[in-house]
């Protein structure tokens, strides 16, 4: 028997006032709904199955993305958390352990919540926390650590709304006892809703065993409006700038530095002011990225120094001690051990060899308009400023270009290519030129 999650991830979020479903907004770069699977992980659960609705092809497609394992099932009718739960019954045919649910716009449990939740000694488990007694939050009613209900916000009188315990909506229990016992649950409630939160007083009714595990609030933030993700992103860069520094990161201005989910640093690592790091990138120990900088799906190895104002774009990978300068984009291209690229060049889809020196301003030229094509520089070639490598183009190891060559032809190794029109110097007609065009502005 293993762990089942059910992911609901359904709703509409009118509250965002947004075209795009709530679970497809962003915090680090990743959906909510990818922060929602990125939990389930810490269960390795045998089966997940996300609940979709509004814009369902949407969120079915994201978590096909980010979880290609999931299973989605769609509640085409919103009648409720219950409901929701009930359209997993046939993803869950056969299956034996424990159910999770979980929420799609949730997205800062903490791993150790859950292992909490799967250990805690009876049939249910709800999770809840110490909120204001003003939010409108459902209570739990408990003795002790048990769960007599949990009450809806809409159906608590003053007495309920007065305590202090939330419901978060988190809850584990047998698969199929709870798909059992929401069967029996009605909608006889201020909402007309069938309730995920009749259950423990369904399962309490039957004679089971129902627990509360406590957690910070801070873990079960929802987000159902623009400011509340704003703040969930705030939240997020928070923590992931302490787990930076407390890992042996250097940040010499944290609160500038933004994270993705995924964003891998390496211990002794230096991050200047204002990087933005975006998902996928993995930053090894030793390397320093340089102020203004942008990384996203790229990998940057032991002593290697990016930016300042460099841009890292997906597939650029940084061999140990490259070094990446001011106004440089990197795309789709392996720049090998030693090799420099340091100022206002675009290196795509190529290979630059070991200890290879890229001059300023060089350009390769991948894309003719339909296909892109690759480059290749061999080892310790010297490319001289201003060079356009017309892809596909190979320059061998120890090859030269000329500044201000464009390269349309292979170059063996060691050799020297030129490829520029020859200078023609027009004795004085600089001078008359101007002062003819001085004239022509003077008359206005």
């Amino acid at each position: 028997m293993g762990n089942h999650v059910i992911i609901l991830a359904a709703g509409q979020g009118s509250r965002m006032a947004s075209d795009t479903a709530k679970v497809l907004h962003e915090v680090a770069g990743f959906p909510l709904i990818a922060h929602a699977l990125r939990a389930a992980e810490a269960l390795a659960p045998e089966r997940v199955i996300v609940v979709t609705g509004h814009e369902a092809a949407a969120v079915e497609a994201a978590v096909a993305e980010h979880a290609p394992e999931a299973t989605c099932v769609r509640q085409t009718e919103q009648l409720g958390t219950g409901h929701a739960v009930l359209q997993a019954e046939g993803a869950l045919a056969g299956a034996e352990g424990q159910a999770f649910v979980l929420y799609g716009d949730t997205p800062f449990i903490r791993a150790e919540t859950l292992e909490a939740m799967a250990e805690a000694p009876a049939d249910f488990a709800v999770l809840g926390f110490e909120g204001d007694p003003a939010a409108r939050y459902g209570r739990l009613v408990t003795s002790g650590d048990v769960l007599e209900r949990i009450v809806e916000w809409k159906d608590a009188d003053e007495t309920t709304r007065a305590g202090t315990l939330m419901n978060s909506g988190v809850l584990r229990g047998d698969v199929q006892a709870m798909l059992q016992l929401l069967r029996e649950v009605g909608n006889d409630n201020a909402a007309g809703e069938y309730y995920l939160t009749d259950l423990p007083a369904l399962a309490a009714s039957r004679g089971l065993t129902t627990h509360v595990v406590r957690c910070d609030e801070a873990e079960t933030l929802g987000i159902n409006t623009r400011a509340e993700l704003a703040r969930a992103e705030a939240a997020f860069q928070a923590r992931a700038r302490a787990e930076a520094l407390e890992t042996g990161v250097t940040l010499v201005a944290p609160d500038t530095v933004h994270f993705a989910l995924d964003t891998h640093i390496g211990r002794d690592a230096l991050i200047e002011q204002h990087v933005v790091f975006g998902p996928g990138v993995t930053v090894e120990s030793g390397a320093r990225i340089r102020a203004f900088s942008h990384l996203e799906g790229a990998h940057v190895s032991r002593g290697a120094t990016v930016g300042p104002y460099a841009r890292l774009r997906p597939g650029a990978e940084l061999s140990e001690d490259v070094h990446v300068g001011n106004f440089v984009e990197v795309k789709n291209a392996l720049i090998a051990e030693g090799a420099k690229v340091n100022h206002l060049s675009y290196i795509g889809d190529a290979d630059i060899g070991e200890r290879t020196n890229i001059g300023a301003g060089t350009i390769t030229c991948n894309y003719d308009g339909v296909f892109k094509h690759r480059t290749v520089v061999g080892a310790r070639a010297f490319i001289g400023s201003n060079t356009m490598l017309v892809a596909p183009v190979n320059v061998g190891d120890e090859a030269v270009t000329g500044s201000g060559s464009v390269i349309t032809a292979d170059v063996a190794a060691g050799d020297l290519a030129l490829g520029r029109a020859r200078q023609v110097a027009k004795p004085g007609l600089g001078r008359k030129m101007m002062e003819r065009l001085r004239a022509l502005k003077a008359k206005g």
